[in-house]
């Protein structure tokens, strides 16, 4: 076997490219079946999230002291990993939206994705892999219950759900985006 398919099979990536495909259709099919109208970001939201958290279990391998005795260079396969990851929850929700009415738009799909990847990825490398979905599923439970968008700290806490083009949700997903990532690349996941 070549390196990349024992990296993806040690990384469970066919049981969560599986489990973003399948709960990506269910909430698709469901959205279709008088859900909430395509204005509202909610819906585009959770199947981000729930994408997001599949993917993340991924970001810990299965024997943490091989990983870090492993004689090739990490940083850059992690990296790639989390974007990768996040790539591809947003392409899948993408590619379904393309079948029917669309949710929401391009820009709040990689704006989004975006964040909660890079904070799934901030996850691992706090808490480890095993552990990496609760901060994008913390944020995702905080933003449904925030108050409304109106000074910097609740336009913060509530970017998931604002219009694309908002200066605060656009550089509070980058802004975990990269912290993520870099954390990630840099130290792993937390044993």
């Amino acid at each position: 076997m070549r390196w990349l398919t024992l990296y993806a099979r040690s990384r469970q990536v066919p049981a969560s490219l599986a489990a973003v495909v399948i709960g990506t259709v269910a909430v698709w099919a469901l959205a279709r079946d008088g859900g909430p109208g395509p204005g509202d970001p909610r819906l585009p939201v959770l199947v981000l999230a729930t994408g997001v958290m599949a993917v993340s279990i991924g970001f810990g391998g299965q024997d943490l002291a091989l990983d870090r005795t492993a004689a090739i260079r990490w940083v850059p396969r992690r990296a790639a990993h989390v974007l990768l990851a996040g790539t591809v929850v947003g392409a899948v929700l993408l590619a379904v939206q393309a079948m029917g009415p669309p949710m929401t738009t391009t820009g709040f799909v990689v704006r989004d994705s975006a964040g909660l990847t890079g904070l799934a990825a901030l996850g691992a490398a706090l808490s480890g892999g095993r552990y990496a979905w609760t901060p994008p599923f913390a944020w995702l439970s905080l933003s449904f219950f925030a108050p409304p968008a109106t000074s910097t700290s609740t336009r913060v806490a509530s970017w998931l759900l604002l219009p694309p083009g908002t200066p605060a949700a656009t550089w509070t997903a980058l802004l975990l985006l990269i912290t993520g990532t870099a954390a990630y690349a840099v130290a792993g996941p937390r044993r």
